[in-house]
C-alpha cells in the first residue's frame, strides 16, 4: 500500500464534487431556457411579398434544449461511474487505515479522510475523545503526525 491510494481517492472526490456542479448549472440553464420559451430574432431580408425589410423570426431552441439534455445525460453516466471508483477507493483507504499501528492516528486518519474534516476539526475530535491527555492535540501536530507518517512508512511525502 502507498500514498497514491490516498491520493487516488482525493481526487476522486475533488473529480465528484467537479461533476455534481457542472450537471447542477446544466440544469439551471435548461430550466432558464424552457423558462424563456420562445426566442426571437429580426433579421433583414425578403417578405413574402417580395419587398425587402426587418423579418421577425421566432421559435423555440429545440438543438440547444436537446444539447443540454445531452450533455446532462452523459454527466449522470460519468457520474455514476466515479461513485462506483469512489466505493472502491474508499475501501482501499479504509484497508490502508486499519494497517497503522497506532489508535490514535488511525482515528486522525479517519477524521482525515474519510470524514472529510480540516486538520483543525480533527484537533478538536481528537480533543474530545482523548480529554485527559496531558498535551492537547494541535492542528499542526495531528498534520504532522499523519505527514511523518507516511514519510516514515511509505518513503515518500
Amino acid at each position: 500500500m502507498d500514498k497514491d491510494i490516498l491520493e487516488q481517492y482525493l481526487e476522486i472526490k475533488g473529480e465528484i464534487r467537479d461533476l455534481k456542479e457542472r450537471i447542477d448549472r446544466d440544469q439551471r440553464r435548461l430550466e432558464r431556457i424552457k423558462a424563456e420559451g420562445v426566442v426571437s430574432d429580426t433579421v433583414r431580408g425578403t417578405r413574402k411579398d417580395g419587398t425587402i425589410g426587418p423579418i421577425k423570426i421566432t421559435g423555440y431552441p429545440l438543438p440547444e434544449v436537446d444539447q443540454v439534455k445531452n450533455m446532462i445525460k452523459k454527466r449522470v453516466l460519468k457520474l455514476h461511474i466515479l461513485e462506483d471508483e469512489l466505493q472502491e477507493a474508499v475501501n482501499a483507504v479504509d484497508d490502508f487505515i486499519e494497517k497503522i499501528p497506532k489508535s490514535d492516528l488511525r482515528m486522525m486518519f479517519r477524521f482525515y479522510y474519510l470524514d472529510d474534516m480540516t486538520w483543525a476539526a480533527v484537533a478538536i475530535n481528537m480533543n474530545y475523545r482523548f480529554p485527559k491527555r496531558r498535551i492537547k492535540y494541535t492542528e499542526d501536530n495531528c498534520r504532522i503526525r499523519h505527514d511523518r507518517y507516511l514519510k516514515d512508512n511509505l518513503g515518500k511525502l
